[in-house]
C-alpha cells in the first residue's frame, strides 16, 4: 500500500513538472522566465515557512543560505566538474552534483548559525540572523575567485523547468508529510507555547535546530538552481532587501501556510512586471509604491495572510457533523 501511495505521488511529480517544462516552451522567453524566477522565490518561501510559520522563529538570513547554495554549486560545478560538460547527460549529472553540494553547504552553515542562536526568541534572532546574512555576502564580496565584486561569470545554463518544478513539488509534499509525523508536531507545539512544550519534554533547541538546517538546506538548492539559471550571480543579489522579500512572501501568503506561501511568491514575482505599463503611462515609477500600498491595505485587511495557517485545499472543506 506504501509503495503504492508513493508511486501515485511520484508519477504526481513527473506530470506536473512535465506541464512545467511544456509551459516554459509554449510562454514567451519573458514570461518564461518570470516563471521559472517566481518557483525559484517559491522554494525559497516553502524553505523559510519550515522556520518563521511552522516553528514561530523570525529568520532573516535565508538570501545568505541562498548565496552560500547558489556560490557553492557554481564553484563545484565550474572548477571541479568541468569535465563533464558538453552533453545533455553530463551537463544535468553535474548540475545535481552541483544542488546536492549547495544543500549540503547550506545545511551546514544553518546547522552552525543556528545551534547557538536559536536560544533567543523573537527581534533577537532575527537581528542575529540578519547579520549573518550581511557577514555572508561581504566575505562573497572580498572572494576573488568568485568573481568577488564583479561577479561570478561563466555558470552553466543547465536549470529547467522540469527539474525546479520537480524540486518545489517535492519540498511541498515532503513539508506536507513533516508537519504530520511526530517531528511536525513537536515543532508545532514550540510554536504555539514553547514553555509548554518544554514542560511536557519536547527538546525545542533539538527540534528549531533541525527545521533551521533543513530549511537553510532547501534555501542552498533554490541559490543553485538560480545561478544555473542565470549563468551569472553577484553579492548585489542576496542583500538584505532579497530576505525581506522571501519573509513577505511568507507573512502574505499566511504563516504556516505553505500554499499560501507559493501563491505568494507567484504573485510578487509578476506583480512588478505586470505594474511596468504603468511607468511608461506616466513616466513615474509608480511600481514600488503600489506594490507596498497592496501589501499595506492586505495586512490591514487580513493581518494573518491569504490563507492564515490553513492550505489551498483546506479552504473549503466542510466542518464535521456534531455528535
Amino acid at each position: 500500500m506504501i509503495l503504492k501511495n508513493n508511486l501515485k505521488l511520484l508519477l504526481l511529480l513527473l506530470a506536473i513538472s512535465s506541464a512545467a517544462q511544456g509551459l516554459t516552451v509554449v510562454l514567451p522567453p519573458y514570461f518564461a522566465q518570470l516563471f521559472m524566477l517566481a518557483c525559484i522565490n517559491a522554494i525559497l518561501a516553502v524553505s523559510l515557512n519550515l522556520v518563521n510559520g511552522l516553528s514561530g522563529q523570525f529568520s532573516l538570513g535565508q538570501a545568505g543560505f541562498m548565496a552560500v547554495g547558489a556560490y557553492t554549486s557554481a564553484s563545484v560545478n565550474v572548477f571541479l566538474l568541468s569535465s563533464m560538460h558538453g552533453n545533455v547527460f553530463g551537463d544535468q549529472l553535474s548540475l545535481m552534483v552541483s544542488l546536492v553540494a549547495a544543500g549540503l553547504a547550506s545545511g551546514l552553515v544553518g546547522y552552525l548559525v543556528g545551534l547557538p542562536t536559536l536560544r533567543l526568541k523573537g527581534d533577537y534572532l532575527a537581528i542575529v540572523t540578519l547579520g549573518f546574512g550581511e557577514i555572508i555576502r561581504v566575505v562573497i564580496l572580498n572572494i576573488q575567485a568568485v568573481g568577488g565584486a564583479r561577479g561570478f561569470i561563466g555558470i552553466p545554463n543547465s536549470t529547467s523547468a522540469f527539474l525546479t518544478t520537480f524540486i518545489l513539488v517535492a519540498c511541498v509534499m515532503a513539508t506536507h508529510r513533516f508537519v504530520l509525523s511526530t517531528h511536525g508536531r513537536a515543532l508545532l507545539s514550540v510554536r504555539e507555547n514553547e514553555i509548554a512544550a518544554e514542560a511536557m519534554g519536547v527538546d525545542t533547541t533539538h527540534y528549531k535546530v533541525q527545521a533551521f538546517t533543513v530549511s537553510a538546506a532547501v534555501a542552498g538548492v533554490a541559490g543553485g538552481l538560480f545561478a544555473h539559471y542565470l549563468s551569472y550571480i553577484n553579492p548585489g543579489s542576496f542583500d538584505f532587501m532579497k530576505s525581506v522579500e522571501i519573509v513577505i512572501m511568507v507573512v502574505l501568503g499566511g504563516m504556516g501556510s505553505v500554499s499560501g506561501a507559493i501563491i505568494a511568491a507567484f504573485l510578487l514575482t509578476f506583480l512588478p512586471e505586470a505594474l511596468r505599463p504603468l511607468q511608461d503611462w506616466t513616466h513615474v515609477d509608480l511600481r514600488m509604491v503600489i506594490y507596498s500600498l497592496l501589501l499595506i491595505i492586505m495586512m490591514l485587511v487580513r493581518p494573518k495572510g491569504m490563507f492564515g495557517r490553513r492550505e489551498l485545499w483546506e479552504l473549503y472543506k466542510r466542518p464535521k457533523p456534531s455528535n
